[in-house]
């Protein structure tokens, strides 16, 4: 690709911290505004009842309503239409209800519990489901975390809650009611969550710029002998909950199929890998541990220009490209044009929503005609993989803001205003990117990349 040689390794004043230091919570507004959507959504679909369930895992959906994920057990929301909702909650979950930022009844139901806890019970999961307003002949949606997008299957008919869970709700449906996927209401196309209002972009710049400040200060303290455990512990901060596993690793990876950092020392000239997430984003960081190309492999010292220059120019492709109102198809042939997936080899998308959850979805696909919109949450997630060289990443977090999105935060969010415009004088004096005016950096290392990670004073930059 020609504009390659307008990407340059160079010396780069590296970009300020600026987390806050203090969680946004979502306001009475918001949690309404999500309430009524999801309510519209469903009469849309004609839904009589929406079933969402939850685990620590895969609660999001669950928490996107309810504020809060069931800790270490399961849990059911059970909205009906025009009716009463409810929340069947395990043993030690049960006492949530009453701080849910949902008005919902509480129904116990201990078949949630861990194992070996108390089943004191006298009701069958499909008689409690029936007292949550489940019945015959309805059409009911069951939400779990993720909808299904194959080719050769009924999607619609594809559950990713367990089967104890869905067998007695198709139970009560019966042959005259229909039991579907419906987590499209929530993260597929047009989905109620796929988009945030001001405060809730503020709630997410919260861990987002987190994790941008805790990896910069950990590219800051790697350094020959330094442990894993050690940077890992750098990437970690303010005790919040992390929406990845954190990755520090040196050198070879996965050894006895181990994914946690260990006591291993980095050592010159190892591949490093560092990655950490929290609600609202997540930061990574692949490159080598060396101070120049002398110290990296043999055969594979030209890995600046053969790997991350061509790499680089996709990510400033996207940053100066991506816009409101394109579709997530533009933007996929547009980054295979200046980084064609034949020759750099990434499998998975150049780019994702992003929320509670790292991958929540993606409207970025080939040939996908969803539209990129205002108050999306993307990570630009462009995975290059060439034989012979270690990988390459500066995956961090942007919003998408159309000019009467970014007068509303301009006028409620001053603060994260200036943050955001402080992101973008950084990003096109300092790194020579011009953005297109719907990105909003959402922490303050989108695009800095130092690919020979002991070098501390250089990183990629845009002639």
């Amino acid at each position: 690709m020609e504009k390659y040689t307008n990407i340059v390794y160079k010396e780069v004043r590296e970009p300020a911290s600026d987390c806050t230091g203090v969680p946004v919570m979502l306001t009475d507004e918001t949690m309404q505004e999500r309430y009524d959507s999801v309510l519209r959504r469903m009469k849309e679909d004609h839904f009589d009842t929406l079933v969402v369930y939850a685990d620590l895992e895969h609660g999001n959906n669950f928490e996107y309503l309810t504020g809060f994920l069931p800790r270490f057990e399961e849990a059911l929301l059970v909205l009906n239409q025009g009716g009463t909702h409810y929340m069947m909650m395990g043993n030690e979950n049960l006492n949530k209800v009453p701080s849910a930022r949902i008005q919902a009844e509480a129904i116990h139901a201990p078949y949630f519990s861990l194992p070996n806890q108390p089943m004191g019970n006298s009701e069958s999961l499909t008689e409690l489901l029936k007292q949550a307003g489940i019945a015959p002949g309805k059409r009911i949606g069951l939400v779990g975390w993720k909808y299904f997008t194959s080719s050769l299957e009924d999607n619609a008919k594809l559950f990713d809650a367990p089967s104890y869970v869905v067998d007695a709700i198709r139970e009560i449906a019966g042959e005259t009611g229909d039991v579907v996927n419906a987590t499209h209401l929530f993260i597929g196309n047009k989905g109620v969550r796929r988009t945030n209002n001001v405060n809730e972009i503020e709630h997410y710049e919260f861990g987002a710029s987190l994790a941008s400040d805790c990896m910069l200060r950990t590219m800051n303290l790697l350094d020959e002998g330094v442990c894993e455990t050690a940077l890992g512990e750098s990437l970690n901060a303010l005790g919040q909950k992390n929406s990845v596993v954190t990755i520090a690793a040196a050198g070879k990876r996965f050894v006895k199929a181990n994914i946690y950092p260990t006591e291993n020392k980095v050592k010159t000239g190892d591949t490093i890998s560092l990655t950490i997430g929290y609600k609202g984003g997540l930061s990574s960081r692949v490159g080598y541990a060396a101070q120049d190309a002398s110290q990296l492999p043999e055969g594979a010292r030209d890995y600046v220009d053969a790997v991350v220059k061509p790499y680089y120019g996709a990510v400033v492709e996207w940053l100066e490209q991506v816009h409101c109102g394109m579709t997530g198809g533009q933007l996929y042939q547009r980054i295979d044009e200046v980084l064609p997936k034949a020759e750099y080899h990434w499998s998975l998308c150049p780019g994702h929503l992003t929320a509670d959850e790292e991958w929540m979805s993606s409207p970025v696909y080939a040939g996908s005609e969803e539209v990129l919109e205002s108050g999306m949450l993307f990570q630009i997630d462009i995975i290059p993989s060439v034989k012979g060289y270690a990988g390459t990443s500066a995956e961090s977090t942007v919003a998408l803001a159309d000019e009467a999105l970014r007068q509303e935060i301009q006028k409620h969010a001053p603060e994260l205003w200036k943050r955001m415009m402080q992101r973008r004088s950084y990003l096109e004096n300092e790194l020579n990117i011009r953005l297109n005016p719907d990105i909003l950096p959402m922490c303050s290392t989108v695009a800095y990349l130092r690919p020979l990670l002991f070098n501390k004073a250089w990183a990629m930059s845009a002639k």
